[in-house]
């Protein structure tokens, strides 16, 4: 699948780096820690001594007809038995508050991590691999650790208090019945590398699922408008197979699995039963003690039994943390220099100094750029597409590195300085506009959300879309739905243009801003980048040069060099790209020469 981060095959002691690294997440809880693991004991201790007494009873007390005695070791044990409820139901509540928010701050670093990223990490991965790391890997990491820690901890305990007591009340059969626990060690870790490799598999095509889910979605219109919706089914169902049949070899491991541990523990009750069973006839132990050992063989493989499926369980959970954790590990190329400055007052002077750059090391998008814009200065970039005109837009806003010379701005290498002082007073225009399901008020401040209400109905009115905002039924508290879907292009590129004049930027950038709309938003669009344009330094993508032609500079971009610069006029006086451009979008001239010249 195009950009999913593949988890190694890691072996058992990477696995355990893994888990050690997840727990480094309880740091901040260590003071919680102890309280638990004190109710974890009390618990585990009522559980251990309950069959001791019993047993104890049955010699001391029932084979001896004390009655009176047998009435007060009742309420002895359902005083101990209440207890370990209380210490359990304590320990199920404390654990469960740590792993919560343990499991919050893991989703948050996950968000933290993705946001902070470069675009170049984008471009090669896929929104639904991601979402599928943040939510679904979450969760499967909850279900194993989150909602059963606590119990797992608990069994842990009792095993060990149970095992303490059988072998301090008999030590011959302590060590009978201690002889499967080799046997099942070596059944649980061989299950284990089973399920991790399918758990593995599992946690890989539900990402890649919901990768095919996201796009599909995202894309009904298309689909429908070309027809494709049956192969977006077949695709789709496909990958939903591949997800199914991972799923049902994992299960098919642990529906193995747990017979296995069951029949170990009915080979330990038995092999009990028929030794102490011996030992009681012979005089070498009361019937007080077989009931103890029999009762703390089945309390010893239920806990056992639990831990066994939760170890499976694990394995789901370990193949979720090693695609977290190599998300997580992923470089930021684009990190802030260690004496990284702020960003100063921000007059709009721009400066390619021999600029080359390629997203990969064998493609090279730009080719030695030069260019200088004064501040105010409008500059159009011209020229066909994938010539490199958003590119050197990207490398303004240091969305990447330059691979040689520098980009400079007021005199200051972009590198020089931390990207948000950098960003803070560049404002942007997309073709694409982007809004967000809030209120209409929310997507206008997306980039200065302390802005008051009248700062916002301002930059409504400067952008020609305040009119429209008071005919919704809600004004600016209107919710939009996803994406902006119930307003037309040109409402939304308006509302586009008005979050750009909230933060009242130095730099503005228009990626062909009026394409797609109708003539009478167009003038609307227009007006409203005339005023955002006043006093501004701006870089104008166009691809309809009618727009640009009061530009103080025109940049002919081709094959990544700046093959033609000037205003206008005189461009077009050269009769050279530019100039056949020009004509043929006026019709004077046959798109054949056009595409010569090129």
């Amino acid at each position: 699948m195009r950009g999913s981060i593949a988890a190694p095959d890691e072996k058992p002691r990477q696995q355990i780096s893994t888990l050690k690294r997840f727990l480094r997440y309880l740091r901040p809880y260590r003071k919680e820690v102890p309280t638990a693991l004190i109710l974890v004991s009390i618990g585990a201790a009522t559980q251990a001594i309950g069959p001791f007494l019993i047993g104890w009873s049955i010699d001391n007390l029932i084979v001896r007809g004390n009655l009176p005695g047998l009435l007060m070791m009742l309420g002895i044990l359902a005083l101990i038995y209440l207890l370990g409820v209380q210490a359990i139901r304590g320990q199920i509540l404390r654990v469960g508050w740590i792993m919560q928010r343990l499991l919050a701050q893991l989703r948050q670093d996950i968000f933290v991590k993705i946001q902070s990223l470069p675009l170049s990490f984008f471009d090669q991965s896929e929104a639904g691999d991601l979402m599928s790391r943040l939510l679904n890997d979450v969760s499967t990491v909850n279900q194993a650790f989150g909602q059963t820690i606590a119990q797992m901890l608990g069994n842990l305990f009792s095993i060990v208090g149970i095992i303490i007591a059988m072998l301090f009340i008999n030590l011959q059969l302590g060590l009978l019945s201690n002889l499967v626990v080799p046997l099942m060690i070596f059944t649980t870790g061989l299950f284990a590398r089973w399920a991790r490799t399918r758990f593995r598999v599992t946690r890989q095509t539900i990402g890649e699922l919901s990768t095919k889910l996201e796009e599909d979605i995202g894309s009904v219109r298309e689909a429908q408008a070309f027809n494709r919706v049956s192969l977006n089914i077949e695709e789709f169902e496909q990958l939903n197979a591949a997800n199914r049949d991972a799923n049902i070899e994992a299960v098919a491991i642990t529906a193995a699995f747990l017979p296995s541990i069951d029949f170990l523990n009915t080979l330990a009750t038995a092999g009990v039963l028929a030794y102490g069973g011996y030992l009681a006839v012979t005089g070498a132990a009361t019937v007080g003690v077989v009931t103890a050992f029999l009762l703390y063989v089945q309390q010893f493989f239920r806990p056992i039994q639990i831990l066994s499926q939760f170890y499976t369980q694990a394995q789901s959970a370990f193949a979720g943390l090693e695609r977290i954790f190599l998300l997580l590990d992923e470089p930021s190329k684009l990190q802030d220099a260690i004496d990284a400055i702020e960003m100063p007052p921000m007059r709009g002077e721009v400066t390619f100094e021999t600029v080359t750059f390629g997203y990969t090391s064998s493609q090279c998008v730009l080719n030695g750029v030069s260019l200088h814009a004064k501040p105010g200065q409008m500059i159009a970039l011209v020229g066909p597409t994938g010539a490199g005109k958003s590119t050197i837009i990207n490398l303004i806003l240091r969305f990447y590195d330059v691979t040689g010379g520098a980009v400079k701005i007021d005199g200051i290498d972009v590198r020089t300085v931390t990207q948000a002082s950098l960003r803070r007073p560049i404002g942007i225009v997309l073709q694409d506009t982007v809004l967000f399901s809030g209120s209409v008020a929310e997507n206008i401040a997306f980039g200065n959300p302390h802005a008051t209400q009248a700062d916002i109905e301002a930059a409504a009115q400067v952008a020609n879309v305040h009119e429209f905002i008071t005919t919704l039924p809600q004004g600016y508290a209107t919710l939009l739905g996803e994406r902006g879907a119930s307003l037309s292009q040109g409402q939304r590129q308006l509302m586009s243009i008005a979050r750009a004049v909230l933060i009242d930027p130095r730099i503005l950038i228009l990626d062909e801003a009026t394409s797609s709309i109708d003539t009478r938003t167009e003038a609307l669009v227009q007006s409203a980048i005339a005023r955002l344009l006043e006093g501004r330094t701006s870089f104008v993508i166009a691809h309809r040069l009618s727009t640009v032609t009061q530009a103080d500079q025109v940049l002919v971009v081709q094959q990544g060099e700046i093959v033609e610069h000037g205003t206008h006029a005189e461009l077009v006086a050269q009769q050279g790209v530019y100039a056949n451009l020009y004509a043929l979008q006026l019709g004077q001239r046959s798109e054949v020469n056009v595409m010569t010249n090129l």
